[in-house]
């Protein structure tokens, strides 16, 4: 073991009710969630003057399609977990673990729905999901650095982390890249050089470029540490990197669009020639 290795020796279970199991995970995914959620709400409503009703009406569908989306694509990566148990086992969250893409994924379209179902702008239901998105996973991983379960490559650098915890989800034994914090790092860095432009950012781009912008920083940054991951691979890279260019791709594709109809509608200059004549 490295001399500086962080060990980290906490139970990832923090109480047992009875059938149900609470996890520090399950903890500080619902904090990040309600923190997501607020930023989300305080967004819109000092921007784009939604009642705070209506708010907390999106974020329910967001929530709520964002933990199907979350805990289906899990399921799907994890099938041989839930291979020969009961049909309602993919329904007991207590029981496996979501899946962040899927999340994020699922919240955005619920989003949409929402958006269709209020005649609301979904583009500005994007610009304020960017900065969310960051303050709901860096809480929310908290649980995860807590748990271990995301498994990363050994590493000799002196923050290396070392699970040891008998009820650890973690690799004991081994030192590994804390790759769930450095996530955490990189959601800071997002708020802390963005959230103070976002307004500006939103005064000079078209509605939606500021959000997509958020999600295609996060993705960028998320697919290259995954390479410090030991996720399964699927066509030579990991689902996570699949999801986050897929997030890049959006981005690339939607931008464009957006600042193309955006030129379009602003009114041509005057010709000051044709002022004089008149």
């Amino acid at each position: 073991m490295p001399p500086l290795t962080i060990v980290i020796d906490l139970d990832p279970n923090l109480i047992q009710l009875g059938p149900f199991l609470v996890t520090w995970h399950g903890v500080f995914s619902v904090l990040g969630i309600i923190a997501a959620a607020r930023l989300g709400a305080w967004l819109l409503e000092r921007r784009d003057g939604v009642t705070p009703d209506r708010v907390y009406d999106m974020a329910f569908w967001m929530i709520v399609a964002g933990l199907i989306g979350a805990r289906l694509l899990y399921v799907w990566e994890n099938y041989q977990q839930f291979a020969g148990g009961p049909w309602y086992k993919p329904l007991l969250l207590n029981e496996g673990g979501i899946s962040q893409w899927g999340g994020i994924f699922g919240a955005l379209i619920g989003g949409y729905l929402w958006s269709l179902r209020n005649r609301f702008s979904y583009w500005k239901v994007i610009d304020a999901a960017g900065p969310a998105n960051a303050v709901g996973f860096l809480i929310g991983r908290i649980g995860d650095v807590i748990n271990g379960e995301h498994h990363a490559i050994p590493t000799t650098l002196p923050w290396g982390v070392e699970y040891v915890n008998p009820h650890t989800l973690g690799q004991p034994g081994l030192v590994v890249h804390p790759e769930v914090a450095y996530e955490m790092v990189l959601c800071l860095l997002l708020l802390g050089a963005l959230l103070p432009f976002w307004n500006r950012m939103r005064d000079q781009l078209p509605a939606g470029v500021t959000g997509l912008t958020w999600l295609a920083l996060y993705a960028a940054g998320r697919t290259l540490l995954s390479f410090l991951r030991e996720d399964s691979l699927f066509l030579g890279l990991r689902q996570a990197q699949w999801a986050g260019l897929a997030m890049v791709a959006i981005w690339a594709i939607a931008v464009p669009i957006l600042l193309r109809r955006q030129r379009r509608r602003q009114p041509e200059p005057e010709d000051p020639a044709m002022e004089a004549v008149a």
